[in-house]
């Protein structure tokens, strides 16, 4: 999932809504920075309010990740992609295709929320705007193992760029998929790979309910829900 999937059923709550987008900001700041189930299960009972918040929608994310990774319909949307990525780049063998068919089923399935309800991506970003991103490093920097240096500079622009509307058009996520690319040490897009992102876009809308049948549920249900698709 990324992060409208994960925050559109909490935009009433800007530090939970946050916190699901903990995880993923985290790993463009510092790769080596992987937050934990016990990181934030330490403070989903803590007596600050957004601390709890905070914590509880960094355990969303991780719950919503471990139920998402395992569904049928991710992993049967995935491997799709991933064939038609494969074949959109000659036949190229390697981790690119693969890597490329889970990203592209998260990106593709916002794209999908934000198609079906652009007043929801306005009232995300209304409501991360509403919150104060040092105080939110604090408390992230209380959780986390080590430091998340400069997550408030790097909040405050995600929140500017507004980034998730470009998912709406190819050029733009192709754009988009090259930055994912160029972080995980991959190399770019060939230009014509945008010719696929119709079908793909297609595929993905198909089974979006399908994808989502087991997201957003309360932190306190997930664990017995991970436990009936093991």
């Amino acid at each position: 999932m990324n992060y409208f999937a994960h925050a559109i059923a909490f935009l009433d709550r800007p530090y939970f809504a946050a916190g699901t987008a903990v995880p993923d900001w985290l790993m463009v700041l510092d790769r080596r920075l992987r937050l934990r189930k016990q990181h934030a299960q330490a403070y989903t009972s803590s007596p600050g309010q957004p601390t709890k918040e905070v914590a509880s929608g960094i355990l969303q994310h991780l719950n919503d990740d471990i139920l998402f990774h395992r569904t049928k319909a991710f992993l049967e949307t995935s491997s799709e992609l991933t064939a038609i990525i494969r074949d959109s780049l000659d036949k190229e063998s390697g981790r690119r295709p693969a890597f490329l068919g889970h990203v592209l089923t998260e990106l593709l399935l916002d794209a999908a929320l934000i198609a079906e309800s652009p007043a929801l991506l306005t009232e995300y970003y209304r409501t991360l705007a509403s919150l104060n991103s040092e105080e939110l490093e604090h408390i992230v920097n209380q959780i986390a193992p080590k430091p998340a240096v400069n997550l408030a500079f790097f909040v405050d622009r995600f929140r500017k760029e507004q980034v998730l509307w470009d998912y709406l058009h190819n050029s733009t996520l192709c754009k988009r998929l090259n930055q994912v690319l160029h972080r995980a040490r991959f190399k770019e897009l060939p230009g014509n790979f945008a010719d696929m992102l119709p079908a793909a876009r297609i595929l993905v809308t198909g089974r979006k309910f399908e994808l989502l049948q087991i997201t957003n549920l309360p932190s306190e249900h997930a664990e017995e829900a991970e436990g009936s698709h093991t």
